[in-house]
């Protein structure tokens, strides 16, 4: 059976890429050509991309999960291009993830050290969840161990260690005040480097392209100070927001359901953080079924989950802080409302406070004209007393 088993397998991956990934040779190079831009690379990197994918060992891939929700796999299973049975079958090797296993218990932990000894040094670690700290991170155990402790143990012979999601990226969610775990993010207890794909969920194409960027040539992307791919949290998401137009142009939805927010003006009064937080969620888009599908396009501001100091912080409502441009806060509503005109009573009332404000003013210019500063020489005066 296991002999069978494999001849099956060497059939399989005879097979040219192209008709493993569903994909016309077209549509493969389109696929290599939108990595490569996506990463930024130069001109004739997508032929190094295609040959990486068709002919480079695919890595194996140990997926860790700790204090989280699952909504960073969740996101993966919705990915198009490729799915994610094509991604996990014909990109990478998904050698351990405690969501997609089928096998539990021991045989799912063997699978883990056998996955860690015969690819020692190649494979690529990836952390789901924040890690909780406190107590010695008796708060997350698996088989009987803590998180802290298999971080590690998986982070020391991996090639590259990715944190997929904001709560490995930082904490996240979990760390947010009085975070009663002392949840934090995974490079806070790894003594290496480690790459952040930040979001709640993050989007599943920026994991996909730096794992393409490592299987391509040898290394991970080039990051941020915070860890982060360049290629995907280099701009802010106010800079290609589809609304910046009305930004600029002072157009804002003062509340939800008015007249601003459904005509599609811009949500920056309304809490929205893009013009403080880093990342491609307006030309990546999620889910990959048309324009407007990220919360900004659908109508609700972003809360900056990206960001740390911003996501899971600050109040949706309160403003963001500029970081490039300043928009004009002190422009009316869309439509202001126009007094209706005073009555002759009002007009009286208002007549006599403005008369008596504009005596008041001829006086206080009238005896400005008389006074003498401080520093002014004493007048000179005549026998007669007269002024000189």
């Amino acid at each position: 059976m296991h002999k069978e088993l494999k001849e099956l397998a060497e059939a399989w991956y005879a097979r040219p890429i192209e008709d493993r990934l569903g994909m016309t040779r077209r549509g493969f190079m389109q696929f290599c050509a939108t990595l490569a831009t996506t990463l930024g690379l130069s001109r004739g990197a997508e032929a190094q991309i295609q040959k990486a994918i068709e002919q480079a060992r695919r890595p194996s891939v140990i997926w860790l999960h700790f204090q989280e929700c699952t909504g960073c796999t969740e996101s993966m299973l919705r990915a198009e291009h490729p799915t994610l049975e094509k991604l996990i079958l014909d990109v990478i090797s998904l050698d351990y993830h405690e969501t997609l296993f089928a096998a539990a218990g021991h045989q799912f932990e063997a699978a883990r050290i056998q996955a860690m000894t015969e690819n020692k040094g190649k494979y690529l670690l990836v952390i789901e969840g924040a890690i909780p700290t406190r107590e010695n991170g008796i708060y997350c155990k698996i088989g009987g161990h803590t998180a802290i402790d298999l971080a590690r143990e998986c982070a020391a012979d991996a090639a590259a260690v990715i944190a997929i999601g904001s709560c490995a990226a930082w904490g996240g969610m979990p760390s947010t005040s009085p975070n009663p775990t002392g949840a934090t993010g995974v490079d806070s207890i790894l003594d290496r480097p480690v790459v952040n794909i930040p979001g709640c969920p993050p989007n599943p194409y920026n994991f996909l392209a730096t794992v393409v960027h490592f299987l391509t040539f040898g290394t991970l992307p080039e990051v941020d100070h915070e860890g982060r791919p360049l290629f995907a949290y280099s701009r802010l998401i106010h800079d290609h927001c589809e609304r910046r137009a009305h930004f600029d142009a002072g157009r804002f939805a003062m509340e939800f359901g008015d007249e601003g927010h459904r005509k599609g003006y811009c949500l920056y009064k309304l809490g929205c953080k893009g013009p403080e937080t880093y990342a491609n969620c307006p030309t990546v888009l999620f889910g990959d079924v048309g324009a407007g599908t990220w919360p900004v396009g659908c109508g609700h501001p972003c809360i900056g989950c990206t960001e740390q100091g911003v996501g899971f912080e600050k109040p949706i409502h309160t403003l963001a802080q500029l970081k490039s441009v300043h928009p004009p806060i002190s422009f009316p509503r869309i439509h202001e409302q126009q007094g209706s005109g005073a009555k002759t009573g009002e007009a009286a009332v208002i007549a006599a406070v403005a008369g008596a404000a504009a005596g008041a003013g001829a006086m206080l210019a009238r005896n400005l004209g008389k006074a003498r500063p401080a520093d002014a020489p004493a007048e000179r005066t005549d026998k007669d007393g007269g002024s000189a």
